[in-house]
Formats: C-alpha cells, sequence, structure tokens
C-alpha cells in the first residue's frame, strides 16, 4: 500500500544532479528538464562536466553535474545555489556539497561510499558519520543495490545494470517533484528501439524509482510547481548551439540561398556542426575540414561563389582563421563567423565559459580590419541574432562575429517558436550585367557595401586577394591616398550599420546614479538581480548590448544619464575598455569574474549595493 505523502506547493526548485562523468548526469537532467518544459514550467540549465574524455573513475576531475531552476514564474538563470543536490559518489558530493543551501536537501547514494571510494575523492573521514552534513537534510538511497534488485530479471550485462542506476534516481526525483515518467520512458523506447532489452531495463529502473518514492516512508514530502503563466504559444525546449542552427537554416530559407558551414570540432561550438550535418534537405551542407584553417578557408570560398558562408570554433580557432577572416575584410566577402567562447588563453578551460574573446573579435587580425560584432545573450535568442548577423554580413559585405558561450551553448529554456511572416526579410541581389567595364568596388550609396558578384556571371570578371584595392576598379594597388580612402570606406561600412540596428533599450527608470551594463550571457543573473533590487525599492537600471560594433546609435547619450555604470563581465574588463575609449566622461566600474562559471544573481546584488552605498564593502572584482 502506498504511504500517504503530504503535498506542498512551491514557487521554483533548483536542482542539481552530479556524479562520475560516465554517470549520465547530463541525460538525467535532460529528461527531467524536458519533462518539466512539457509540463508547463519556466526552466533554465546549467550543464557543467569536465573536459577530459574519461578521467579516472571516482576522482574529483571526473565530476559532471547538470543544474535545472523550474518555476511557476519567469525565471532568468539556472539558480545560485541548488535546493536539491543528488551525488552518485563520494567525489561528487566533495565537489558540490558547499554550493547547497543551508537546509537544502542532499540526495546520496549511500552504495558509493565505500572506503575506497572516499579515499579517491579526498574524504579524511566519513561524511556520512560525521558532523559534515549536519546543516542539511539527508535522504540515504542505496541506488546502485536499488537498481539491482529491479533488473534482478533483465537480460543485461552487470556493468549495464549498474549504469541505469541514474534512471533510478531520475525516477525519484520525477516522484517528490510531481513529473509524470511518462515522457522520459517514450524517449528510452525510441532512444533504444533497437536494443529492446536496454530499454526495458532502463524502463524498469525509472519506474522503480518512482515507485520507491510512493511506497517509502522515508521521504515524508512531495511539491508542486504550477504551470507558469506565459505568453500564450507553440513552446519547444531549445539549447543555444540548437538556436543558432535553426537560425541558420532559417536564413537560408528566407535568403533563398544555400549555406556552407565550414568547421572543425572544437568544444563547445561542436553541436551546431551535428545539427546541421542533419539538415541537407534544408539548403545546408556541412564541411568538417581537416583543420580551422580550411574550415574558415571553404566558407569564405562559400561566399565567394555567391552563398552564405559560415564557419564556427571558440577562441583557439578564432587564431587558426584570423588570417582567412582578413581577406575577408579586404575581399569585402559576407562572411559570419561563429565564436562559442570557452576558458582561455591557449588550450585554457574547454569544457567551461568565459566572455574573454571580445577583444579579439574586435582586433584579432592585423592591420585596420573592422568587422561587425553581435552578441546573443540567452540560449533562445541565438536564433534571433545569428538571423541577424547573416543579415548583415549579406546587406553590407562585410564579415560579422556571432558571439556566444558555453553557458549559452548548453544552457536550455523554452523557446516560442516564431511567426514565420514576421522573421526578417533578408534580400540578395546579385549583379546580371554591367553597362561598360565592371567596377566591383562602387559602393551601395545607403551601406558602402560592394556589388556581390557571382563567379562566371558573363561580363563580371573582377580581381580577389588580399592585396589592397583600388577604389571603384578593385586593381591592385599600392598607392598611399587609396589605401588611407579603403581603410577609411571599410571602417565606415561597418559604422553605418548603427543607422539599421535598434536603439539601446533600458530596464527601469532612463536617469539615475546606477546603471549596470551588460552583454552576452550576463543578461540572466543581471535581469534578476536588477529586477529584484527594483522590487526592493533600489533605484538601479539595466541595459544589455547585442550590437557592439557598432554600439546602437543612442548607446553615448543613454549612458551619460546616470553617474555610475558598472559592468559584469567574465573576463579582466573588455566590454570596460571599449566604453571607456568610445564615450569619454562616463563613468564605469567593473565586476570581473574569470572562474569557469556564470555570475550568480547574489555576486551582481552585492556589488549594486556596495555602488550605491547600501551596505558592506565588496572587493570591485572577484578573483
Amino acid at each position: 500500500m502506498a504511504v500517504k505523502h503530504l503535498e506542498k506547493e512551491l514557487e521554483s526548485v533548483t536542482i542539481r544532479f552530479a556524479g562520475d562523468s560516465g554517470d549520465g548526469m547530463q541525460l538525467t537532467g535532460d529528461q527531467f528538464t524536458d519533462t518539466s518544459a512539457l509540463m508547463g514550467n519556466d526552466i533554465a540549465t546549467l550543464p557543467d562536466f569536465p573536459a577530459e574524455i574519461r578521467a579516472p573513475q571516482g576522482t574529483l576531475p571526473g565530476v559532471s553535474s547538470f543544474q535545472i531552476q523550474f518555476s511557476h514564474n519567469e525565471i532568468y538563470t539556472a539558480g545560485d545555489a541548488p535546493d536539491v543536490l543528488v551525488v552518485m559518489n563520494p567525489a561528487a558530493l566533495k565537489v558540490n556539497l558547499n554550493d547547497l543551501a543551508k537546509g537544502g536537501l542532499l540526495v546520496l547514494n549511500i552504495d558509493s561510499f565505500t572506503e575506497k571510494n572516499l579515499k579517491k575523492a579526498g574524504w579524511k573521514s566519513n561524511p556520512l558519520t560525521d558532523s559534515t552534513l549536519k546543516d542539511y537534510s539527508l535522504l540515504q538511497v542505496p541506488f546502485s543495490s536499488l537498481t539491482k534488485n529491479a533488473l534482478v530479471d533483465a537480460k543485461i550485462k552487470a556493468t549495464e545494470v549498474d549504469r541505469c542506476k541514474n534512471f533510478f534516481a531520475l525516477g525519484l526525483m520525477f516522484w517528490i517533484y510531481g513529473r509524470t515518467p511518462d515522457h522520459t520512458i517514450k524517449w528510452i523506447r525510441d532512444k533504444f528501439g533497437k536494443k529492446p532489452e536496454i530499454a526495458e531495463a532502463n524502463i524498469l529502473a525509472v519506474e522503480a524509482g518512482y515507485n520507491y518514492g510512493d511506497i517509502t516512508e522515508t521521504i515524508a514530502d512531495r511539491y508542486v510547481i504550477k504551470k507558469a503563466d506565459i505568453q500564450p504559444g507553440v513552446y519547444r525546449k531549445i539549447t543555444g548551439n540548437e538556436a543558432t542552427a535553426i537560425g541558420i537554416i532559417a536564413a537560408a530559407q528566407l535568403a533563398q540561398k544555400e549555406v556552407l558551414y565550414g568547421s572543425y570540432p572544437i568544444t563547445p561550438a561542436s553541436n551546431i556542426l551535428h545539427e546541421l550535418s542533419k539538415r541537407k534537405n534544408f539548403r545546408i551542407k556541412t564541411f568538417q575540414a581537416e583543420d580551422e584553417i580550411a574550415a574558415c578557408g571553404a566558407a569564405l570560398g562559400a561566399s565567394f561563389g555567391g552563398h552564405i558562408g559560415v564557419t564556427a570554433t571558440s577562441g583557439p580557432g578564432i587564431c587558426l582563421k584570423s588570417e582567412m577572416i582578413n581577406l575577408a575584410v579586404m575581399a569585402e566577402l559576407p562572411l559570419v563567423i561563429l565564436n562559442v567562447q570557452r576558458g582561455g588563453p591557449s588550450t585554457g578551460l574547454p569544457t567551461k565559459t568565459e566572455q574573454s574573446d571580445l577583444l579579439q573579435a574586435l582586433f584579432g587580425r592585423n592591420g585596420d580590419s573592422p568587422v561587425a560584432v553581435i552578441a546573443a545573450s540567452t540560449p533562445s535568442n541565438c536564433f534571433d541574432y545569428i538571423l541577424e548577423a547573416i543579415r548583415i554580413a549579406l546587406k553590407y559585405m562585410c564579415p560579422v562575429f556571432f558571439l556566444s558561450d558555453g553557458y549559452i551553448a548548453n544552457g536550455s529554456e523554452p523557446w516560442k517558436l516564431p511567426e514565420i511572416e514576421k522573421l526578417p526579410k533578408i534580400n540578395v541581389i546579385h549583379p546580371q550585367t554591367a553597362e561598360g567595364p565592371f567596377l566591383p568596388y562602387v559602393r551601395d550609396e545607403e551601406t558602402l557595401a560592394r556589388p556581390w558578384a557571382v563567379p562566371g556571371t558573363q561580363g563580371l570578371q573582377h580581381r580577389i586577394g588580399g592585396i589592397e584595392k583600388a577604389n571603384r576598379t578593385g586593381a591592385v594597388s599600392y598607392d598611399a591616398e587609396n589605401h588611407q580612402k579603403m581603410t577609411f570606406l571599410r571602417r565606415e561600412k561597418i559604422q553605418r550599420i548603427a543607422n539599421d540596428i535598434p536603439d539601446a533599450e533600458v530596464l527601469g527608470e532612463k536617469k539615475g546614479g546606477l546603471l549596470v551594463l551588460g552583454w552576452g550571457g550576463t543578461y540572466g543573473s543581471i535581469t534578476a538581480a536588477v529586477t529584484e533590487l527594483q522590487k526592493e525599492g533600489k533605484k538601479v537600471s539595466a541595459c544589455h548590448l547585442h550590437y557592439i560594433n557598432p554600439f546602437p546609435k543612442n548607446l553615448g547619450s543613454l549612458l551619460k544619464n546616470f553617474e555610475t555604470i558598472l559592468i559584469p563581465e567574465l573576463n579582466t574588463g573588455q566590454l570596460i575598455l571599449l566604453i571607456r575609449g568610445e564615450f569619454e566622461g562616463v563613468h564605469t566600474v567593473g565586476l570581473n569574474k574569470i572562474k569557469g562559471q556564470p555570475f550568480k544573481i547574489a555576486e551582481i546584488k552585492e556589488k549594486i549595493k556596495e555602488e550605491l552605498h547600501d551596505g558592506t564593502r565588496y572587493p570591485s572584482a572577484l578573483y
């Protein structure tokens, strides 16, 4: 007989699943996220996994985690601290315990707390028997042995049985938080359709975990999180990389052009290539090159040939692509470069997030080589801003950087499917004939874009290459006056994009003492911090930039309406250098974090209070 449990209603919950990199924590988190999205909650996620493909089992470098916040209200981040921590081994406990909120629920796989595993994880004593866990609500569950008992008749190997324990844990969390396991059961059947014995074993594990919660007396309460009150429409859960891929596909359809996506696998950008490689029926051609240089060269060649050339990488790959990007600047071709940023320098922190490549995007080439720079701020708006990057590249005949980062790329949230007819138009015109000699560097009066002549079009033969071009004719030129003129024309063309982008907007009062200015993946933490403080009556506003080169036309006047501009960045202060260089007389203060993790809401709130002279003084940077 099932035990009667008290149901409590909560506004939101943050859960973190943590275990060895072979314990399936990312899969477990994904399934909990999918189910919560289907049940109508607002969601935000933070996957966190090691760079090593397979670190030694049970060690600290091998710990993988997945955090999700799901809510009845609108949320902006995956949560500062988990309310619930589900850990599969002592190493996962060691790495994640300090993040768990005091009084939070700690769910442990007690089967893994052996003397050997404790030693591997660096525990000097057993945290289950000393005072380490006294501040938490502890639920000890023998996940491994219960899974083994549930699968006693399963026709799979013992090692495969043990790998099902993550689904037992998932089933239990489904039960505690009022989730239905139906979606996951269907997903398992679809995923393992050709291996029915594996499918049935995982389904049994999910059901066993769910039933364990239902029949055991060790779990006092269940929790209900109602559907979020969101705008009507059709929604799906989406990651930043998925949204980027779909945006590239949409651009191909809107422009009625083929896309050549040239890429070389690199974390955290690789999933865009994986997604696009499955969409060849949508005018998408993917090319996995032998290196980053070739990937960028192929994309640039496609642009020269009249197609949409796109290449993607992370910071180390941008270093290698820089020569080809500079060729695109000189040839004035519409190349789109995706940089999904990660920790650096060099190989750095491959699986951790950072915002350190902003100056690289703007200036990481020889000579004066201006490019447009656009940044997404959430997983779902990667769709909008990659579309915008492609539109601008085609209209202004220039390279455009699209900046994302590991947090945005791997994180997920609900995405309301757009109405196709409301998507921005992408009109492409290729000259078909020339009256007299073709002049490939005669410019459009509005945009300064040169004509996009497709090779092979009769009468439109012209030179291409990296040596300076003569104005109008495109002939090779070493003339000093011409070089200066062409340098300023290329610069002016990028500046004119400001006429074609929306003004920067302010969240809160349009004038005041403090404005928090951000870009990229800091959006959620900044917006949540500012919104919460505004509700407390604090005089603080926020502005988030998506267009960084050029800046929105109104940005200078907007900034001068505030006494202090606080700029939180996941770097040592790159946007702040640009703001100080561009806008004289603006007082800026930095908040810098370079730890491979996104800002917590509390970190930004503390700094805002400091600048408002409302509380304890805190350091001006987080190191």
